[in-house]
């Protein structure tokens, strides 16, 4: 009996420093365990992988996301093994980091979670994404109604976590709805918020800007860390919405994935040049540790990025590209069309062509 006694009673201890004595909250989390990150690299499906993350770092990155991973596909039984190698890697210098899961149900969310938890910072919860195959999957921004199940998944990794829990999430149309919808996100555990300035309709043709009024009442309102997100085409832009949001930082996704060395102010007056972005990416690709291999249209997806504005130029070889499917034949493709464009570079310097928005620098893609 008093050995059952001493048994339940080190169960309970250990249940408690799990749950509240190693744990940091709110700003001691921001602070002491993230280092105080003003600028993030957001979470993007199959792109803000452990290659890019490195590039990103380089160039003053200071917190990073993985992309949004699946809960059910990442922690399936039977096939979760394959998904897992497919789409998640880390390693010691990949820090501070925070791995973002899509669900709508707790007890998968917290399986998946515990997978991660000793290899990452904080576990975010996608409540953001706007696209049909979340409204298809009942996840993203199409949950941001339901406030119970929310509650429920926010609540169960913020007691059940060794780690804290975050939520990324867009705005709505109501201040006051998003004010309360915050509130209840933090009453829920999440420790720090992310919020996006566009309502979840906002995708597409209708993106439009991002509201950061939304954003500061949510900074406003709320007693943790805050993270602004939207509308970060050029460095800049990073300090102008600091300043009108109040938010702690600021994250860019779409942004770094045209720019990675966005956040340095090194390069705020003058872009880099787009071809020394692929090569320095394509040889942390190929230098990563043995058992980590960046997918080839992982490694492509990246490169028609940095190159947008250039590959129109050369149909041939933006055709060679969407081909390819080995790096050393990306590696071949960029370096043709480095000297190409030094060419370009070249002629438009001595006056005798004209270059439209000097297609050799990393530049945002503007909708239109």
């Amino acid at each position: 009996m008093i050995m059952l006694s001493n048994r339940l009673g080190w169960i309970v201890r250990q249940n408690y420093h799990r749950c509240y004595g190693t744990k940091t909250k709110g700003y001691e989390f921001y602070e002491k365990k993230l280092g105080s990150p003003k600028y993030i690299v957001g979470p993007m499906v199959e792109q803000s992988e452990l290659a890019f993350r490195i590039l990103c770092r380089r160039y003053n990155a200071h917190l990073c996301y993985t992309p949004m991973f699946h809960a059910r596909l990442f922690s399936d039984p039977q096939h979760g093994h394959k998904y897992r190698l497919d789409q998640w890697s880390t390693n010691a210098e990949d820090r501070p980091l925070i791995v973002q899961f899509c669900a709508n149900d707790a007890d998968i969310l917290l399986r998946a979670a515990s997978m991660v938890e000793d290899d990452c910072d904080a576990v975010d919860l996608n409540l953001g994404c706007p696209q049909h195959i979340a409204k298809r999957g009942r996840y993203g921004s199409f949950l941001q109604d339901d406030w119970e199940l929310i509650y429920k998944m926010i609540s169960t990794l913020d007691r059940e976590l060794k780690i804290p829990v975050t939520a990324k999430i867009r705005v709505f149309e109501s201040e006051e709805r998003m004010v309360d919808y915050a509130k209840m996100l933090v009453s829920a555990g999440a420790q720090l918020l992310t919020v996006h300035g566009r309502r979840r309709e906002q995708k597409g043709h209708q993106t439009g800007l991002a509201d950061w009024t939304k954003i500061k009442a949510v900074k406003m309102a709320v007693d943790v860390p805050v993270i602004a997100n939207g509308n970060i085409l050029y460095h800049d832009d990073l300090e102008r919405c600091l300043l009108q949001t109040g938010a702690d930082g600021v994250m860019s996704a779409e942004g770094v994935l045209y720019n990675p060395m966005l956040f340095d102010a090194n390069k705020r007056n003058m872009p880099p040049l787009t071809y020394d972005v692929a090569l320095e990416y394509l040889d942390i690709c190929e230098h990563l540790e043995s058992n980590v291999k960046t997918r080839p249209n992982m490694i492509k997806s990246h490169l028609f990025k940095f190159f947008h504005a250039s590959l129109p130029l050369f149909t041939d070889l933006r055709e060679r590209l969407a081909k390819s499917c080995k790096l050393e034949d990306m590696k071949e493709i960029t370096l043709e069309l480095k000297d190409r464009l030094i060419h370009q570079k070249m002629i438009a310097s001595e006056g005798c062509a004209s270059v439209q928005d000097e297609v050799w620098l990393c530049q945002p893609k503007v909708r239109r």
